[in-house]
Protein backbone atom coordinates (compact mmCIF):
# COMPACT_ATOMS: atom_id res chain seq x y z
CA UNK A 1 0.00 0.00 0.00
CA UNK A 2 1.24 3.51 -1.00
CA UNK A 3 1.57 5.61 1.77
CA UNK A 4 -0.16 8.73 1.20
CA UNK A 5 1.62 12.22 2.86
CA UNK A 6 0.11 15.46 3.09
CA UNK A 7 1.14 17.27 0.09
CA UNK A 8 -0.37 14.03 -2.23
CA UNK A 9 -3.47 14.78 -0.14
CA UNK A 10 -3.32 18.56 -0.44
CA UNK A 11 -3.25 18.12 -4.45
CA UNK A 12 -5.48 15.14 -4.47
CA UNK A 13 -8.84 15.05 -6.16
CA UNK A 14 -8.26 18.16 -8.05
CA UNK A 15 -10.13 18.25 -11.87
CA UNK A 16 -8.69 21.12 -14.24
CA UNK A 17 -10.63 23.17 -15.88
CA UNK A 18 -10.87 23.58 -19.59
CA UNK A 19 -10.21 26.64 -21.77
CA UNK A 20 -14.23 26.43 -21.73
CA UNK A 21 -14.02 26.50 -17.75
CA UNK A 22 -16.79 28.66 -15.87
CA UNK A 23 -16.17 32.32 -15.28
CA UNK A 24 -18.85 32.21 -12.62
CA UNK A 25 -17.95 30.80 -8.82
CA UNK A 26 -21.05 29.52 -6.92
CA UNK A 27 -18.90 27.25 -4.60
CA UNK A 28 -20.46 25.12 -1.84
CA UNK A 29 -18.47 23.06 0.55
CA UNK A 30 -18.70 19.57 1.06
CA UNK A 31 -16.90 16.77 2.99
CA UNK A 32 -14.15 16.48 -0.43
CA UNK A 33 -13.63 19.95 -0.41
CA UNK A 34 -15.17 22.65 -2.50
CA UNK A 35 -16.34 22.71 -5.98
CA UNK A 36 -16.19 25.88 -8.18
CA UNK A 37 -18.50 25.09 -10.17
CA UNK A 38 -19.10 26.16 -13.90
CA UNK A 39 -22.03 28.36 -15.38
CA UNK A 40 -21.85 26.26 -18.40
CA UNK A 41 -22.64 22.17 -18.68
CA UNK A 42 -19.77 21.91 -21.23
CA UNK A 43 -17.52 23.33 -18.89
CA UNK A 44 -15.93 20.61 -16.32
CA UNK A 45 -15.89 21.23 -12.70
CA UNK A 46 -12.66 22.39 -10.70
CA UNK A 47 -12.41 21.08 -7.21
CA UNK A 48 -10.80 22.80 -4.90
CA UNK A 49 -8.69 20.58 -2.09
CA UNK A 50 -10.00 22.91 0.71
CA UNK A 51 -12.98 24.39 1.66
CA UNK A 52 -13.99 28.23 1.05
CA UNK A 53 -16.74 28.00 3.85
CA UNK A 54 -19.27 30.54 3.46
CA UNK A 55 -17.65 32.08 0.03
CA UNK A 56 -19.93 34.00 -2.47
CA UNK A 57 -19.82 37.04 -4.34
CA UNK A 58 -22.08 40.31 -3.50
CA UNK A 59 -25.48 40.86 -5.37
CA UNK A 60 -27.12 44.09 -5.97
CA UNK A 61 -30.32 45.49 -6.38
CA UNK A 62 -31.85 46.38 -10.20
CA UNK A 63 -31.25 50.20 -9.40
CA UNK A 64 -29.01 52.27 -11.66
CA UNK A 65 -27.89 56.17 -10.39
CA UNK A 66 -25.67 57.92 -13.38
CA UNK A 67 -22.80 60.15 -11.99
CA UNK A 68 -23.93 62.48 -14.54
CA UNK A 69 -27.61 63.00 -13.18
CA UNK A 70 -25.92 63.71 -9.85
CA UNK A 71 -23.43 67.02 -11.57
CA UNK A 72 -20.29 64.97 -12.99
CA UNK A 73 -19.25 66.58 -16.23
CA UNK A 74 -16.84 64.27 -18.69
CA UNK A 75 -13.77 65.93 -20.51
CA UNK A 76 -11.39 65.66 -17.84
CA UNK A 77 -10.75 68.90 -16.84
CA UNK A 78 -14.17 69.57 -14.25
CA UNK A 79 -12.93 67.60 -10.75
CA UNK A 80 -16.17 65.47 -10.21
CA UNK A 81 -14.91 63.68 -7.03
CA UNK A 82 -17.87 65.32 -4.97
CA UNK A 83 -20.42 64.90 -7.55
CA UNK A 84 -19.23 60.90 -7.99
CA UNK A 85 -19.74 60.83 -3.63
CA UNK A 86 -23.50 61.88 -3.76
CA UNK A 87 -24.25 59.61 -6.43
CA UNK A 88 -22.69 56.50 -4.51
CA UNK A 89 -24.60 57.82 -1.19
CA UNK A 90 -27.82 57.96 -2.97
CA UNK A 91 -27.42 54.63 -3.98
CA UNK A 92 -26.36 53.01 -0.73
CA UNK A 93 -29.40 54.98 0.75
CA UNK A 94 -32.08 53.64 -1.45
CA UNK A 95 -30.84 50.33 -0.84
CA UNK A 96 -27.85 49.58 -3.36
CA UNK A 97 -27.56 49.39 -6.96
CA UNK A 98 -25.22 49.94 -9.38
CA UNK A 99 -23.85 53.25 -9.92
CA UNK A 100 -23.21 53.96 -13.38
CA UNK A 101 -19.91 56.13 -15.28
CA UNK A 102 -21.04 56.50 -18.50
CA UNK A 103 -18.44 56.86 -21.74
CA UNK A 104 -16.39 59.85 -21.61
CA UNK A 105 -13.31 60.54 -19.29
CA UNK A 106 -14.02 61.94 -16.24
CA UNK A 107 -11.60 63.08 -13.73
CA UNK A 108 -11.71 62.68 -9.78
CA UNK A 109 -10.25 62.27 -6.79
CA UNK A 110 -10.57 59.30 -4.44
CA UNK A 111 -13.92 57.41 -4.64
CA UNK A 112 -14.68 56.02 -1.35
CA UNK A 113 -17.42 53.32 -2.15
CA UNK A 114 -20.43 51.86 0.30
CA UNK A 115 -22.19 48.90 1.19
CA UNK A 116 -24.19 47.82 -1.44
CA UNK A 117 -23.11 49.84 -4.27
CA UNK A 118 -21.35 48.56 -7.65
CA UNK A 119 -19.32 51.36 -9.35
CA UNK A 120 -20.07 50.07 -13.28
CA UNK A 121 -17.93 51.78 -15.77
CA UNK A 122 -19.52 51.69 -18.93
CA UNK A 123 -17.82 50.57 -22.51
CA UNK A 124 -15.43 53.71 -23.19
CA UNK A 125 -15.82 55.29 -19.65
CA UNK A 126 -12.37 56.39 -18.07
CA UNK A 127 -12.03 57.17 -14.26
CA UNK A 128 -8.75 59.61 -14.61
CA UNK A 129 -7.46 60.25 -11.03
CA UNK A 130 -6.12 63.79 -10.27
CA UNK A 131 -2.52 64.36 -9.95
CA UNK A 132 -3.22 67.24 -6.97
CA UNK A 133 -1.75 64.84 -3.68
CA UNK A 134 -4.26 67.86 -1.86
CA UNK A 135 -6.91 65.83 -3.13
CA UNK A 136 -6.60 62.60 -1.29
CA UNK A 137 -7.40 64.22 1.98
CA UNK A 138 -7.90 64.05 4.95
CA UNK A 139 -6.12 61.00 5.55
CA UNK A 140 -7.99 57.44 6.14
CA UNK A 141 -7.33 54.55 8.08
CA UNK A 142 -5.32 52.40 5.69
CA UNK A 143 -2.72 50.07 5.61
CA UNK A 144 0.73 50.44 3.78
CA UNK A 145 3.17 47.64 2.99
CA UNK A 146 2.22 45.28 5.69
CA UNK A 147 1.61 48.13 8.36
CA UNK A 148 -1.55 50.27 9.35
CA UNK A 149 -1.40 53.80 9.38
CA UNK A 150 -3.34 57.00 8.39
CA UNK A 151 -2.24 58.00 5.05
CA UNK A 152 -3.39 59.87 2.12
CA UNK A 153 -6.98 58.13 0.41
CA UNK A 154 -6.52 54.84 -1.83
CA UNK A 155 -8.26 56.16 -4.84
CA UNK A 156 -10.48 53.97 -5.02
CA UNK A 157 -11.57 52.59 -1.23
CA UNK A 158 -14.19 50.80 1.29
CA UNK A 159 -13.76 50.28 4.62
CA UNK A 160 -16.03 48.32 6.62
CA UNK A 161 -18.44 47.73 3.68
CA UNK A 162 -20.57 44.63 3.09
CA UNK A 163 -21.09 43.82 -0.77
CA UNK A 164 -19.14 46.40 -3.16
CA UNK A 165 -18.02 45.93 -6.06
CA UNK A 166 -16.47 47.44 -9.54
CA UNK A 167 -17.32 46.21 -12.54
CA UNK A 168 -17.50 46.97 -16.21
CA UNK A 169 -15.01 47.21 -19.32
CA UNK A 170 -14.18 50.95 -18.41
CA UNK A 171 -10.75 51.81 -17.17
CA UNK A 172 -9.22 53.69 -13.99
CA UNK A 173 -6.49 55.47 -14.88
CA UNK A 174 -4.53 56.27 -11.54
CA UNK A 175 -1.88 58.70 -13.49
CA UNK A 176 0.52 57.04 -11.34
CA UNK A 177 4.03 58.70 -12.74
CA UNK A 178 2.95 61.87 -10.46
CA UNK A 179 3.69 59.50 -7.24
CA UNK A 180 6.46 57.23 -8.75
CA UNK A 181 9.14 59.68 -7.65
CA UNK A 182 8.11 59.34 -4.31
CA UNK A 183 10.16 55.81 -4.12
CA UNK A 184 13.05 57.96 -3.90
CA UNK A 185 12.19 59.87 -1.18
CA UNK A 186 9.54 58.13 1.36
CA UNK A 187 11.40 58.01 4.75
CA UNK A 188 7.95 57.94 5.85
CA UNK A 189 7.92 54.59 5.06
CA UNK A 190 11.03 53.44 7.10
CA UNK A 191 9.23 55.47 10.27
CA UNK A 192 6.07 53.61 9.97
CA UNK A 193 7.98 50.44 9.50
CA UNK A 194 9.73 51.54 13.09
CA UNK A 195 6.00 52.33 14.23
CA UNK A 196 4.73 49.05 13.54
CA UNK A 197 8.27 47.23 15.33
CA UNK A 198 7.53 49.59 18.37
CA UNK A 199 3.93 48.97 18.39
CA UNK A 200 3.06 52.51 18.79
CA UNK A 201 -0.99 53.12 18.44
CA UNK A 202 -2.51 53.14 14.96
CA UNK A 203 -3.88 57.25 15.80
CA UNK A 204 -0.35 58.13 16.19
CA UNK A 205 0.99 56.46 12.71
CA UNK A 206 -0.25 59.51 11.27
CA UNK A 207 0.97 60.79 6.98
CA UNK A 208 -0.37 62.22 4.10
CA UNK A 209 2.36 64.94 3.70
CA UNK A 210 4.69 65.19 0.87
CA UNK A 211 7.58 65.34 3.27
CA UNK A 212 6.55 61.69 4.45
CA UNK A 213 6.32 60.22 0.85
CA UNK A 214 4.14 57.37 1.61
CA UNK A 215 2.31 56.67 -1.27
CA UNK A 216 -0.98 55.21 -1.06
CA UNK A 217 -2.79 52.09 -2.99
CA UNK A 218 -4.92 52.41 -5.97
CA UNK A 219 -7.66 50.44 -5.16
CA UNK A 220 -7.73 49.04 -1.36
CA UNK A 221 -10.72 47.37 0.43
CA UNK A 222 -10.10 46.90 4.10
CA UNK A 223 -12.23 44.88 6.57
CA UNK A 224 -15.45 44.17 3.99
CA UNK A 225 -17.41 41.64 2.86
CA UNK A 226 -18.07 40.12 -0.47
CA UNK A 227 -16.04 42.20 -2.93
CA UNK A 228 -16.17 41.64 -6.33
CA UNK A 229 -13.74 43.26 -8.59
CA UNK A 230 -14.23 42.80 -12.46
CA UNK A 231 -13.54 43.42 -16.14
CA UNK A 232 -12.41 47.01 -16.18
CA UNK A 233 -8.40 47.74 -16.85
CA UNK A 234 -6.46 49.66 -13.84
CA UNK A 235 -3.43 51.73 -15.41
CA UNK A 236 -0.68 53.04 -13.66
CA UNK A 237 -1.34 53.01 -9.81
CA UNK A 238 0.64 55.17 -7.61
CA UNK A 239 1.92 52.09 -5.80
CA UNK A 240 0.51 48.40 -5.33
CA UNK A 241 -2.44 48.36 -7.78
CA UNK A 242 -5.38 45.81 -6.07
CA UNK A 243 -4.81 45.72 -2.64
CA UNK A 244 -7.90 44.07 -0.59
CA UNK A 245 -7.06 43.58 3.29
CA UNK A 246 -8.35 41.96 5.96
CA UNK A 247 -11.18 40.95 3.98
CA UNK A 248 -13.71 37.70 3.45
CA UNK A 249 -14.65 36.71 0.02
CA UNK A 250 -12.88 38.38 -2.73
CA UNK A 251 -13.78 37.39 -6.51
CA UNK A 252 -11.34 39.07 -8.79
CA UNK A 253 -12.46 38.18 -12.56
CA UNK A 254 -11.08 39.29 -15.65
CA UNK A 255 -9.40 42.20 -14.44
CA UNK A 256 -6.59 43.89 -16.97
CA UNK A 257 -3.85 45.87 -14.53
CA UNK A 258 -1.14 47.55 -16.17
CA UNK A 259 1.50 49.90 -14.57
CA UNK A 260 5.27 49.65 -14.54
CA UNK A 261 5.93 51.97 -11.70
CA UNK A 262 8.10 51.33 -8.70
CA UNK A 263 6.25 48.90 -6.16
CA UNK A 264 3.68 48.44 -8.67
CA UNK A 265 2.26 44.92 -7.75
CA UNK A 266 -0.57 43.88 -9.44
CA UNK A 267 -3.14 41.96 -7.13
CA UNK A 268 -2.26 41.55 -3.70
CA UNK A 269 -4.36 39.92 -1.34
CA UNK A 270 -3.42 40.90 2.26
CA UNK A 271 -4.80 38.83 5.24
CA UNK A 272 -7.78 37.70 3.11
CA UNK A 273 -10.05 34.83 3.65
CA UNK A 274 -11.53 32.83 0.71
CA UNK A 275 -10.28 34.90 -2.82
CA UNK A 276 -10.64 33.60 -6.03
CA UNK A 277 -8.41 35.69 -8.86
CA UNK A 278 -9.14 34.23 -12.17
CA UNK A 279 -8.95 35.46 -16.02
CA UNK A 280 -6.84 38.78 -15.25
CA UNK A 281 -3.79 40.22 -17.15
CA UNK A 282 -0.98 41.51 -15.35
CA UNK A 283 1.74 43.40 -16.59
CA UNK A 284 3.65 45.13 -13.46
CA UNK A 285 6.32 47.00 -12.44
CA UNK A 286 6.31 44.94 -9.33
CA UNK A 287 4.70 41.39 -8.15
CA UNK A 288 1.54 40.42 -10.77
CA UNK A 289 0.07 38.29 -8.20
CA UNK A 290 1.23 38.51 -4.71
CA UNK A 291 -0.26 36.40 -1.32
CA UNK A 292 0.86 38.48 1.94
CA UNK A 293 -0.35 38.93 5.80
CA UNK A 294 1.16 41.53 7.56
CA UNK A 295 4.36 42.83 8.00
CA UNK A 296 5.88 41.46 11.60
CA UNK A 297 4.65 43.15 14.92
CA UNK A 298 1.65 44.48 12.79
CA UNK A 299 0.51 41.18 11.18
CA UNK A 300 0.87 39.57 14.35
CA UNK A 301 -0.84 41.62 16.39
CA UNK A 302 -3.84 41.75 13.07
CA UNK A 303 -3.78 37.76 13.29
CA UNK A 304 -5.13 36.91 10.52
CA UNK A 305 -3.71 34.46 8.15
CA UNK A 306 -4.59 34.81 3.99
CA UNK A 307 -6.05 31.63 3.36
CA UNK A 308 -8.36 29.88 1.40
CA UNK A 309 -7.05 31.52 -2.01
CA UNK A 310 -7.29 30.20 -5.37
CA UNK A 311 -5.39 31.87 -8.56
CA UNK A 312 -6.38 30.46 -12.38
CA UNK A 313 -6.23 30.82 -15.84
CA UNK A 314 -3.91 33.98 -14.90
CA UNK A 315 -1.27 35.82 -17.44
CA UNK A 316 1.51 38.05 -16.62
CA UNK A 317 3.74 39.58 -19.10
CA UNK A 318 6.37 41.26 -16.91
CA UNK A 319 6.87 41.88 -13.38
CA UNK A 320 9.40 40.55 -10.16
CA UNK A 321 7.10 37.53 -9.79
CA UNK A 322 4.21 35.50 -11.37
CA UNK A 323 2.76 34.23 -8.15
CA UNK A 324 4.57 35.22 -5.20
CA UNK A 325 3.84 34.48 -1.58
CA UNK A 326 5.13 36.68 1.00
CA UNK A 327 7.73 38.34 1.69
CA UNK A 328 5.13 40.03 4.52
CA UNK A 329 3.34 36.52 5.97
CA UNK A 330 3.65 37.43 9.25
CA UNK A 331 0.03 36.30 10.15
CA UNK A 332 0.53 33.28 7.92
CA UNK A 333 -0.44 32.10 4.44
CA UNK A 334 -2.43 28.52 4.29
CA UNK A 335 -4.56 26.92 1.80
CA UNK A 336 -3.63 28.09 -1.70
CA UNK A 337 -4.27 26.74 -5.14
CA UNK A 338 -3.32 28.14 -8.26
CA UNK A 339 -3.40 26.30 -11.58
CA UNK A 340 -3.47 26.90 -15.29
CA UNK A 341 -1.35 30.17 -15.15
CA UNK A 342 1.25 31.34 -17.86
CA UNK A 343 3.69 34.35 -17.20
CA UNK A 344 6.06 35.32 -20.27
CA UNK A 345 8.97 37.33 -18.85
CA UNK A 346 8.81 37.60 -15.12
CA UNK A 347 12.13 38.00 -12.55
CA UNK A 348 10.84 35.22 -11.23
CA UNK A 349 8.00 33.03 -12.38
CA UNK A 350 7.01 30.88 -9.07
CA UNK A 351 8.09 32.40 -6.02
CA UNK A 352 7.68 32.09 -1.85
CA UNK A 353 9.85 34.13 0.02
CA UNK A 354 10.24 35.60 3.52
CA UNK A 355 13.19 36.18 5.94
CA UNK A 356 14.24 35.97 9.50
CA UNK A 357 12.04 38.20 11.60
CA UNK A 358 8.59 37.85 9.57
CA UNK A 359 7.25 34.94 11.73
CA UNK A 360 4.77 33.07 10.74
CA UNK A 361 3.62 29.85 8.58
CA UNK A 362 3.24 29.57 5.07
CA UNK A 363 1.94 26.02 4.53
CA UNK A 364 -0.47 23.53 2.11
CA UNK A 365 0.41 25.59 -1.04
CA UNK A 366 -0.29 23.73 -4.11
CA UNK A 367 0.91 25.64 -7.64
CA UNK A 368 0.63 23.24 -10.57
CA UNK A 369 0.07 23.47 -14.52
CA UNK A 370 2.37 27.02 -14.47
CA UNK A 371 3.80 28.16 -17.94
CA UNK A 372 6.82 30.17 -18.32
CA UNK A 373 8.83 31.70 -21.07
CA UNK A 374 12.08 34.02 -19.88
CA UNK A 375 12.92 34.42 -16.55
CA UNK A 376 15.72 34.35 -14.13
CA UNK A 377 14.69 31.91 -11.96
CA UNK A 378 11.82 29.24 -12.72
CA UNK A 379 10.96 28.37 -9.60
CA UNK A 380 12.40 30.20 -6.25
CA UNK A 381 11.64 29.19 -2.39
CA UNK A 382 13.67 31.11 0.07
CA UNK A 383 13.89 32.16 3.46
CA UNK A 384 16.88 34.60 2.83
CA UNK A 385 15.07 37.68 1.25
CA UNK A 386 17.46 40.20 1.50
CA UNK A 387 15.15 42.56 3.49
CA UNK A 388 15.36 43.84 7.08
CA UNK A 389 12.90 42.26 9.60
CA UNK A 390 12.21 43.65 13.20
CA UNK A 391 15.14 41.86 14.95
CA UNK A 392 15.72 38.42 12.94
CA UNK A 393 14.70 36.28 15.49
CA UNK A 394 11.18 35.45 14.88
CA UNK A 395 12.37 32.62 12.12
CA UNK A 396 9.12 32.25 9.31
CA UNK A 397 8.35 28.41 8.69
CA UNK A 398 7.24 27.16 5.03
CA UNK A 399 6.17 23.38 4.69
CA UNK A 400 3.70 21.25 2.80
CA UNK A 401 4.59 23.53 -0.59
CA UNK A 402 4.05 21.62 -3.88
CA UNK A 403 4.55 22.94 -7.08
CA UNK A 404 4.38 20.51 -10.65
CA UNK A 405 3.98 21.00 -13.93
CA UNK A 406 6.47 23.71 -14.47
CA UNK A 407 7.82 24.31 -17.75
CA UNK A 408 10.26 26.67 -18.82
CA UNK A 409 11.61 27.65 -22.10
CA UNK A 410 14.88 29.85 -20.83
CA UNK A 411 15.86 30.36 -17.35
CA UNK A 412 18.88 31.58 -15.75
CA UNK A 413 18.38 29.54 -12.82
CA UNK A 414 16.37 26.58 -12.90
CA UNK A 415 15.23 26.43 -9.36
CA UNK A 416 16.24 27.76 -5.60
CA UNK A 417 15.12 26.23 -2.72
CA UNK A 418 16.92 28.16 0.39
CA UNK A 419 16.04 27.53 3.47
CA UNK A 420 17.95 28.78 6.89
CA UNK A 421 20.04 26.63 9.37
CA UNK A 422 19.03 25.92 13.04
CA UNK A 423 15.45 24.37 12.94
CA UNK A 424 13.19 22.77 10.25
CA UNK A 425 12.30 26.23 8.44
CA UNK A 426 11.56 24.77 5.25
CA UNK A 427 10.49 21.30 5.16
CA UNK A 428 7.84 18.98 2.63
CA UNK A 429 8.39 20.47 -0.31
CA UNK A 430 7.80 18.78 -3.33
CA UNK A 431 8.78 19.34 -7.27
CA UNK A 432 7.87 16.92 -9.46
CA UNK A 433 7.61 17.46 -13.60
CA UNK A 434 9.51 20.70 -13.87
CA UNK A 435 11.04 21.00 -17.10
CA UNK A 436 13.24 23.91 -17.89
CA UNK A 437 16.07 25.36 -20.22
CA UNK A 438 18.44 27.19 -17.55
CA UNK A 439 21.58 27.95 -17.56
CA UNK A 440 22.55 26.35 -14.16
CA UNK A 441 20.52 24.10 -12.48
CA UNK A 442 18.96 23.69 -9.12
CA UNK A 443 20.14 24.21 -6.09
CA UNK A 444 18.37 22.69 -2.62
CA UNK A 445 20.03 24.23 1.02
CA UNK A 446 19.11 23.33 4.88
CA UNK A 447 15.72 21.89 3.64
CA UNK A 448 14.07 18.68 5.33
CA UNK A 449 11.94 16.66 3.63
CA UNK A 450 12.27 17.42 -0.30
CA UNK A 451 10.93 15.30 -3.18
CA UNK A 452 12.23 16.25 -6.61
CA UNK A 453 10.02 14.17 -9.06
CA UNK A 454 10.11 13.71 -13.08
CA UNK A 455 12.76 16.54 -13.36
CA UNK A 456 13.76 17.72 -16.83
CA UNK A 457 16.26 20.33 -16.39
CA UNK A 458 18.13 21.08 -19.55
CA UNK A 459 21.46 22.89 -18.86
CA UNK A 460 25.09 22.52 -19.59
CA UNK A 461 26.04 23.43 -16.05
CA UNK A 462 27.61 20.88 -13.89
CA UNK A 463 26.07 19.42 -11.46
CA UNK A 464 22.48 19.74 -12.46
CA UNK A 465 21.37 19.25 -8.66
CA UNK A 466 23.40 20.68 -5.64
CA UNK A 467 22.51 19.78 -2.12
CA UNK A 468 23.86 21.27 0.99
CA UNK A 469 22.40 20.69 4.30
CA UNK A 470 19.66 18.63 2.81
CA UNK A 471 17.82 15.63 4.64
CA UNK A 472 15.34 12.59 3.65
CA UNK A 473 15.53 13.99 0.22
CA UNK A 474 14.30 11.48 -3.15
CA UNK A 475 15.43 12.19 -6.59
CA UNK A 476 12.92 10.04 -8.73
CA UNK A 477 12.68 9.54 -12.38
CA UNK A 478 15.05 12.46 -13.53
CA UNK A 479 16.39 13.00 -16.38
CA UNK A 480 20.44 14.13 -16.69
CA UNK A 481 21.08 15.99 -19.88
CA UNK A 482 23.93 15.18 -21.90
CA UNK A 483 27.37 16.07 -21.62
CA UNK A 484 27.59 16.79 -17.72
CA UNK A 485 30.24 16.04 -15.16
CA UNK A 486 28.11 15.55 -12.55
CA UNK A 487 24.34 15.27 -11.84
CA UNK A 488 24.01 15.67 -8.40
CA UNK A 489 26.40 17.03 -6.10
CA UNK A 490 26.10 16.60 -2.00
CA UNK A 491 27.77 19.16 0.28
CA UNK A 492 26.69 19.98 4.32
CA UNK A 493 28.02 18.36 7.32
CA UNK A 494 24.19 17.76 8.12
CA UNK A 495 22.94 15.71 4.76
CA UNK A 496 21.47 12.25 5.18
CA UNK A 497 19.09 10.24 3.79
CA UNK A 498 19.25 11.20 0.30
CA UNK A 499 17.66 8.70 -2.52
CA UNK A 500 18.28 8.53 -6.06
CA UNK A 501 16.36 6.08 -8.00
CA UNK A 502 14.16 5.64 -11.53
CA UNK A 503 16.67 8.26 -12.73
CA UNK A 504 18.42 8.09 -16.32
CA UNK A 505 22.30 9.38 -16.24
CA UNK A 506 23.95 8.18 -19.34
CA UNK A 507 24.65 11.56 -19.63
CA UNK A 508 26.52 12.34 -16.69
CA UNK A 509 30.02 11.42 -16.07
CA UNK A 510 29.43 10.77 -12.04
CA UNK A 511 26.25 10.30 -10.84
CA UNK A 512 27.27 11.77 -7.09
CA UNK A 513 29.77 14.09 -6.30
CA UNK A 514 30.06 13.88 -2.34
CA UNK A 515 31.55 16.97 -0.45
CA UNK A 516 34.16 17.40 1.93
CA UNK A 517 32.84 15.65 5.26
CA UNK A 518 29.83 13.96 3.35
CA UNK A 519 30.07 10.34 3.63
CA UNK A 520 29.01 7.97 1.15
CA UNK A 521 26.32 6.09 2.76
CA UNK A 522 24.49 9.06 3.14
CA UNK A 523 23.54 8.85 -0.83
CA UNK A 524 21.62 5.72 -1.92
CA UNK A 525 21.07 4.88 -5.55
CA UNK A 526 18.27 2.67 -6.09
CA UNK A 527 16.68 1.23 -9.17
Amino acid sequence: MKCITRRDALCAGIVLSSAAAARRVVGAPDRSGTEMRPATASARTVKVPFDLPGYREPTFPDRTFVIGEYGAKPGGEALNTKAIARAIAACAKAGGGRVLVPAGVWLTGPVHLAGGVNLHLADGAELRFSTTYAHYLPVVYTQRGGARCYNYSPFVYARDCTNVAVTGPGKLNGQGRAWWPWKKRQPGMARLFEMGAKRVPIERRVFGTEADGVRPPFIQTIDCRNVLLEGFTAVNGPSWNIHPVTCRNVTIRGVRVLGMGPNNDGIDPDSCRNVVIEDCFLDTGDDCICLKAGRNEDGWDVGKPCENVVVRRCRGKRGHGGITLGSEMSAGIRNVFVHDCAFERPDRAVRIKSLPGRGGVIENVCIQDIEVGRTNCAVNITLRYPRLGSDGKAMPTFRNLTIRNVTCRQASVAAEILGRGGGDFLRDVTLDHLAVASKTGLRAENVRGLVLSRLAISTKSSPVIQFRDVREATIDRATCPPNVDVFLRVDGASTRDIRVRNTLVAGATRLVSLGEGVDADRVRALK
